[in-house]
Parts: structure tokens; C-alpha cells; sequence
């Protein structure tokens, strides 16, 4: 809607318009400030300017009507549009929402480690970027998702070190002394138990064969944390290795040029030069490339792939590494503009008010595993999604296990089953429904039906601005509206009963295509503790 009526004024008024909700619903649909903008071009008041671009609007297939109100112009939609809009969405619900971008997007998210389970803070940014990833598809964007595994460097090695010393301790039943760092948990055992039924029990105690271990160990890592992913519905397209990358060394730091040099046995990257703090190093006095080493040879394959446009999802306390990262792509001669860097805050849980006590299993973190099996996939997903993803997130799991309206995403989803509950209770035919024509509705369902048509506007505000949690705050909001028309207005029995039954029939569609967007199935069927 908000497309179409911007389209219009825009071809009307030749220049770009700044729409807007008005407050107070009474005044229409959508409001304008442009006469503000016209004010001092023409040296006229904005609320004069107003008032003449009112009167020029005849009668039109869009508005009911066209007001200035201190200087705002306000449009109410007519009866016609909405009516025709709600029924082609309900004809063609597939379609509802959509659009066809021309552009490709490669996504990057998660990426987390193969030496262990996805603890809660992957979870975060694992919700974030798959609900990106689903509205750019909804969108009509060509977009990848892309996990890129680091299977090189010392996490790599510590996981094959761990292996033997849990092998040792609880296989060959050794007394064995643990460093400062190893990975623990039950994961371990497993990975412990094949590796003797693969290499014979000599695996565990040759310390030689600590990274042949490792090697083979980080695909068995990679299985559990598909699995984790899957549990939540997020799927990759592509999995780039990082120990496929160094093939492409000698290539690639050619290809940087005098963006790389030598200084006492290192290689730096002269990331000064291009807004970072300081130059970095790329590989140590003994050889071994760093961190960073692997993800400029990473985005160099990722920008020769051609894309449009390059969106990467990393922990915050990857913030500083973003400078140096841009920098070897402008080395590598690319646009640095082309590769957008969100962050993603930690979490803290708590348990009925207290800190949620880490996972034995895990040994030092949350799994995310722990958190799906106790609140299930739709919840933690609606939680990870419902605050921007910079931003610090602390929730209490007890709150998202209640059955009633203090858990959003129970209000929302009964407000699809309320919905299926009362189409079920009425003797009209579906097509009966389908035909009523959605015209003479008061003033609450008109607003209602308004606000149910508003998803296209909400999906792509969400994906542009990168602020998912748009999309929840809708939803919830929704659902209050038709919660509360469920309460003022009696529907079954009445004179319109068919076209306020399409009208619900709208607001679910809404509902779910929005919960869909988010991987949360809407439910047809819900108990409810407290109404």
C-alpha cells in the first residue's frame, strides 16, 4: 500500500514523499509533511501549501478522502483499494508480501568454531541472520547464506588435544593433568569413543597425532552443530572451509600489493592507511598465518564471486576487527562499501529471576540445544528476534514457558487459533466468506484491516533498516488489535458475518506470513491458562 500511495504522489508531486501514520487514527491512513518542505521554494505557509495540495485531488480509485490539518496532508484509502488489495492476498496468499529485487546478497552468519556445540550467543546471531535471510527471499533478493567454518589455527589444534586428554582420563582411565585451556564437555565422549573405533587406542597418547585427530574430529563437530541449527529451522547454502583457502595464498597477497610488507620476520597488513588503528599482522615470526590471514584470502574468493552486495554477522566483540577486514578489501581492490559488518550482542539468561546455570554438558557455556529443549524452537526464536541485535538481551526462559498473554509469542500465535476458532463455529460456506465484499466496515474494522495490510511495508522496513525485530512488534501489535475486536464486536450471527470473517481471514494471512518470516509455524489450535 505505502509503495503504491508513494508512487502515486510522487509521480503527482515530482519529487520524492515522506510518508507517515498519523497518531491519532481518525485522521487516515497515511500523512505527508511535504508541504513543510515546500514552504520556504515557494514562500508560502506549510498549512496554505496544504491546503491547496488537498483541493487538487478529484475523486480518485485510492482515497476516500485527501485533508490538511496543520499543515500535514492526510489520506484516508478507499474503500475500493482495500477491499480489491485484501482480496487479490487472500487469492493469491503465496504472493501476499512479496516483491522481486535485482540484487545479489551473499550472507555470512554464525561461523561459529567446529570444536564444539553452538552455545546461547551463537544462537542470537544464528536467529538474526536466518530471519534476514528469510525476508530478503520474501523480498525477491538473490541471497546466499553462508556458513564459514575455521577449521585451521589453534582452536583446531586445542580440539584434537582435548579429545586425547577425555580419552585418556575416561577411556584408558589415566590420571591426566589439564592445561589452562582444553574444551570440555559431553560432547567429547562421542568424538573420544569413535576415534578409538577409527585409529585403535594409540590416537589418545600420541601427541604427535594431535592435529590428524583434530582434523577428522571438526567434521564430527560440524554434524552436531548442523543438527543444532536444524532444530531451530536454519539451513546454510554453501560452507566454505577455511583450510581449503590457503591454496590461494601466494595469489591472493600478490593481488594486495604494497597493501602487505615485512617488518622483523612478520607480514603486516598496512591497515593505517585505510582508517584502522594500526597495521596488523597477517603471519607471525614462525610462520603461521593469524586470524585475519584467512579472511582476507575468505573475502577475496567471496568478492570474486561477484556479488552485489556483502552482509557479515559477527559476535560484537568483533567490532575492532572491521576496520582491518575493509581495509585488505580495498588492498584487494574492491569496493569496502559493498560489505556491510552487523553486530551481535551476548545474552544473559535467567531462571524464575536467576542466573541460568551452565550446561554440565557443556561445561563452561549454555548450550543452545539446553535452551530449544526447554522452551522450544518458536520461542527462542521470537526472543532472539524481538530486540535489536546490537544490543545488550537479557530474558527470563520461565516467562516464555507461560500459557497466556504475558508471553508474546503465545499472544500472538492464539491470536491465529482464535481466529481459526471462530471461522470453525460458522456455518458459512468458504466461499460465501470469499465473496463478501469487505466495504461499509466501521471505523475498528477498518483500522484492523489497514493495520493487516500493512505487512509489506513492516517486511521490507525490516530487511532495509536490519531491524527484524520490526517484524515482532507487528505481529504482537496485530494481535492486540484483533484481540481486542474479538471483545468489542460480535461477529458470528450477525448481518455481516461473512465479510467480517474475511476480514479475520486477512488479519490471519497477516499473522501468518509474518510468523512464517520468523520460522515460527502459526498454530490453528491453542489452550489458554487465563482469558
Amino acid at each position: 500500500m505505502k509503495q503504491r500511495v508513494s508512487a502515486l504522489l510522487r509521480e503527482k508531486f515530482g519529487r520524492e514523499v515522506v510518508l507517515e501514520k498519523p497518531r491519532d487514527r481518525s485522521f487516515g491512513h497515511f500523512a505527508t509533511p511535504i508541504a513543510f518542505s515546500m514552504a520556504k521554494e515557494l514562500r508560502e505557509s506549510p498549512m496554505k501549501i496544504a491546503e491547496e495540495l488537498a483541493s487538487s485531488f478529484n475523486e480518485s480509485d485510492f482515497f476516500s478522502s485527501v485533508d490538511s490539518v496543520k499543515g500535514y496532508l492526510n489520506f484516508r484509502l478507499s474503500e475500493n483499494f482495500l477491499s480489491d488489495y485484501a482480496a487479490w492476498a487472500l487469492d493469491n496468499p503465496d504472493d501476499f508480501a512479496k516483491q522481486e529485487k535485482n540484487e545479489r546478497i551473499l550472507l555470512e552468519f554464525v561461523s561459529a568454531n567446529p570444536t564444539g556445540p553452538l552455545h546461547i550467543g551463537h544462537a542470537r546471531g544464528a536467529v538474526y541472520g536466518d530471519t534476514l535471510y528469510r525476508l530478503a527471499r520474501h523480498l525477491g533478493y538473490d541471497i546466499t547464506a553462508e556458513y564459514y567454518v575455521n577449521d585451521a589455527g589453534n582452536q583446531i589444534d586445542l580440539l584434537g588435544l582435548s579429545i586425547q586428554l577425555y580419552g585418556r582420563e575416561n577411556i584408558l582411565k589415566e590420571s591426566v593433568e589439564y592445561p589452562e585451556s582444553y574444551y570440555r564437555g559431553d560432547y567429547l565422549a562421542p568424538l573420544a569413543k569413535n576415534a578409538v573405533e577409527k585409529f585403535g587406542k594409540e590416537i589418545l597418547s600420541d601427541d604427535s597425532r594431535q592435529k590428524e585427530l583434530a582434523l577428522w574430529a571438526k567434521d564430527g563437530v560440524m554434524e552436531i552443530i548442523k543438527n543444532d541449527l536444524a532444530d531451530t529451522k536454519v539451513f546454510f547454502d554453501t560452507f566454505v572451509y577455511e583450510s581449503s583457502l590457503y591454496a590461494d595464498w601466494d595469489r591472493v597477497m600478490a593481488k594486495m600489493g604494497e597493501g602487505v610488507y615485512e617488518k622483523e620476520g612478520k607480514l603486516f597488513i598496512a591497515s593505517s592507511q585505510k582508517g584502522d588503528d594500526s597495521d596488523r599482522v597477517v603471519v607471525r615470526e614462525d610462520g603461521r598465518p593469524t586470524y585475519l590471514a584467512g579472511d582476507i584470502v575468505y573475502h577475496n574468493q567471496k568478492f570474486e564471486r561477484g556479488y552485489d552486495h556483502y552482509i557479515n554477522i559477527w559476535g560484537a566483540d568483533h567490532h575492532g576487527y572491521i576496520a582491518r577486514v575493509k581495509a585488505a578489501v580495498e588492498f584487494l581492490g574492491y569496493e569496502s562499501s559493498k560489505l556491510e559488518v552487523q553486530l551481535s550482542q551476548m545474552v544473559s539468561l535467567l531462571k524464575d529471576g536467576e542466573p541460568y546455570k551452565m550446561s554440565k554438558r557443556a561445561g563452561n557455556v549454555i548450550l543452545m540445544s539446553d535452551i530449544v529443549e526447554e522452551i522450544g524452537s518458536d520461542a527462542l526464536r521470537f526472543i532472539f528476534a524481538s530486540k535489536k541485535s546490537d544490543t545488550a538481551l537479557e530474558f527470563d526462559i520461565s516467562e516464555f514457558k507461560k500459557q497466556d498473554s504475558s508471553n508474546p509469542i503465545f499472544y500472538i500465535q492464539y491470536a491465529h487459533a482464535r481466529i481459526k476458532t471462530i471461522l470453525s463455529k460458522s456455518d458459512l460456506s468458504e466461499d460465501e466468506i470469499m465473496s463478501a465484499t469487505l466495504k461499509n466496515l466501521d471505523d475498528n474494522a477498518d483500522m484492523l484491516m489497514f493495520d493487516a495490510l500493512l505487512l509489506p511495508e513492516i517486511i521490507e522496513d525490516a530487511f532495509s533498516s536490519r531491524q527484524v525485530q520490526k517484524l515482532p512488534e507487528y505481529l504482537k501489535s496485530l494481535a492486540a488489535s484483533l484481540h481486542k475486536f474479538y471483545y468489542d464486536c460480535r461477529i458470528i450471527g450477525t448481518e455481516d458475518e461473512a465479510k467480517l470473517l474475511k476480514l479475520l481471514m486477512v488479519v490471519g494471512l497477516s499473522l501468518r506470513t509474518g510468523l512464517s518470516l520468523m520460522g515460527i509455524t502459526a498454530k490453528d489450535y491453542m489452550t489458554k491458562e487465563e482469558d
